[in-house]
């Protein structure tokens, strides 16, 4: 692999300085993570976008979230067509192997991925309909949610979609027997929030009230 590079300068300064403090302050703390693994009672799948910052939201420590993130923060059905399947294989590691009480999908504001597929099934995105689009058959997913929300005004239409991505993934992890299983037997609890970032706001939610603030 001739084409990695070292390390941009910024980053080594950064971690230098994390190791001077935060590790040195907490040295006995991760030498017992890494001694005897991890027991992360949650697991949370959220978006790739730089600004959300899961354990900032919940002043997590290391080793409390066993952590997904992806691309709109969506989980696809239940498929084990023998393909690659990465959010599927981390949902089945939480589930079966770490045994997580707890998974929470948490949605965002302005998401990028929500606003291509919001684009690409009003017909305004051709180049996310080609088959060579990784975002776009990757947001195929939402599809179900755009049509729910299809008849909401243009100014309304893509925050609802934003809350339709949490509840396709909510759906879609019903799907996956283990999830089905471990709900039904009282070991995990699926759980959907939606974060304004600009406002500081969590919205959780209820089938009986829909997405309400915390």
């Amino acid at each position: 692999m001739n084409e990695a590079r070292p390390l941009p300068a910024y980053l080594i300064q950064r971690f230098h300085g994390w190791r001077a403090t935060s590790y040195q302050d907490n040295k006995a703390w991760f030498k017992r993570l890494a001694q005897s693994g991890q027991h992360p009672r949650a697991m949370v799948i959220s978006c790739c976008d730089s600004r959300v910052h899961v354990t900032s939201i919940f002043g997590a420590d290391e080793g409390e979230f066993f952590i997904h993130r992806n691309v709109a923060n969506l989980v696809p059905p239940y498929n084990p067509d023998g393909e690659y399947h990465g959010t599927s294989a981390a949902v089945e590691y939480a589930v079966t192997s770490l045994g997580v009480a707890h998974i929470v999908v948490l949605g965002h504001s302005n998401c990028g991925g929500v606003r291509g597929c919001h684009d690409m099934c009003c017909g305004m995105a051709p180049e996310l309909e080609m088959k060579s689009s990784f975002v776009g058959r990757w947001m195929d997913i939402l599809r179900p949610g755009f049509e729910r929300v299809r008849d909401l005004p243009d100014d309304l239409r893509p925050r609802a979609l934003e809350k339709e991505a949490v509840l396709v993934s909510l759906e879609n992890l019903m799907t996956f027997p283990f999830v089905h299983e471990a709900v039904a037997d009282d070991r995990l609890t699926l759980h959907g929030l939606w974060n304004d970032t600009g406002e500081g706001i969590l919205e959780n939610f209820d089938p009986a009230r829909g997405f309400v603030p915390v």
